[in-house]
């Protein structure tokens, strides 16, 4: 058995995976306003309480951390969303859980994972992007993961879409991520109607699956669906002409939205394909393994 660790900008989740992937039992919290003015100690003392319960109930080999961000040789360099930088993660924990601990990017962990066991599987050209508080990416050549030499490299959500754009956390702007992200949409959504941050991911999926033409907020939240496909296919269009893949898989949030968003994204990237470049049809699917991605990935790495 392993532990699998999934590190959000505003959860984390830990589950025991077995040698099949299935994960056998998992708990997951998201991190208070509070909380988050210490992360690292947040974070250290969920991920030592509830591995040390695990521990006892199951014999455990090692331990997978994903976390978004970059991450060598089990030393968090960077991670915006999370807010920590320089944060050898493994040195800490070690001191109380005496386990062999990896620690991976949480978009990388996740294609992993759909690459062995989901909607990616069987294909030698993938892209699999993760869409949630940012956007993360990784892509298969010959069934193998592309790194780059020093760092995971791939970062697909700091591409620049709008040089003189939004300021992104990683210090550039303009990024995909702050244009494409399933946080930007939930925001601006959010923004549109008036409504304040308290109103959850789910409160607004009903929201746009029950809009029609007969709604008062109707334009308002079409125009801000609308908007939000068209700077996804901004960027999906431009990693499909750089890597041709056979298949785009997408995980995180976006998958909780697949009948709201899938179909109408799908048309827009073929109809760019067909336009520019008259390229085929590139399938594009939700991630098989949901938000669990993340977590059986890393106790793959």
């Amino acid at each position: 058995m392993k532990i699998g660790v999934d590190i959000g900008g505003s959860h984390i989740a830990i589950g025991v995976v077995n040698n099949s992937g299935r994960i056998v039992e998992k708990i997951e919290k998201r991190l208070t306003s509070i909380e988050k003015k210490d992360i690292k100690k947040s974070i250290e003392d969920y991920i030592i309480e509830q591995t040390l319960r695990f521990m006892n109930k199951y014999e455990i080999d090692d331990m997978g951390i994903a976390i978004p961000g970059t991450a060598v040789d089990g030393v968090v360099l960077t991670s915006g969303n999370v807010k920590i930088r320089n944060y050898n993660i493994v040195e800490k924990l070690n001191e109380k859980i005496k386990l062999p601990i990896r620690v991976g990017n949480d978009a990388k962990c996740a294609a992993i994972a759909e690459n062995i066991y989901g909607c990616i599987k069987g294909y030698d050209i993938s892209l699999f992007l993760t869409l949630g508080t940012g956007i993360g990416g990784a892509v298969f050549v010959d069934n193998k993961l592309l790194k780059g030499n020093v760092r995971p490299g791939y970062e697909i959500g700091h591409m620049v879409i709008d040089k003189n754009g939004i300021e992104c956390v990683c210090g550039k702007k303009g990024c995909f991520e702050r244009y494409a992200s399933m946080k930007v949409f939930k925001d601006n959504l959010r923004n549109a109607l008036g409504l304040t941050e308290t109103t959850r991911g789910e409160e607004l999926l009903e929201i746009v699956r029950r809009n029609n033409p007969n709604n008062d907020n109707y334009e308002v939240i079409e125009n801000v669906v609308s908007e939000y496909i068209e700077n996804l296919t901004i960027g999906l269009v431009n990693i499909i002409d750089i890597f041709e893949p056979e298949i785009i898989g997408i995980g995180g949030s976006f998958a909780y939205f697949e009948d709201v968003f899938l179909q109408r994204l799908q048309k827009k990237i073929d109809e760019e394909n067909a336009k520019r470049t008259a390229r085929g049809h590139i399938a594009i699917k939700t991630a098989v393994l949901g938000n669990d991605a993340g977590m059986i990935g890393a106790t793959l790495i």
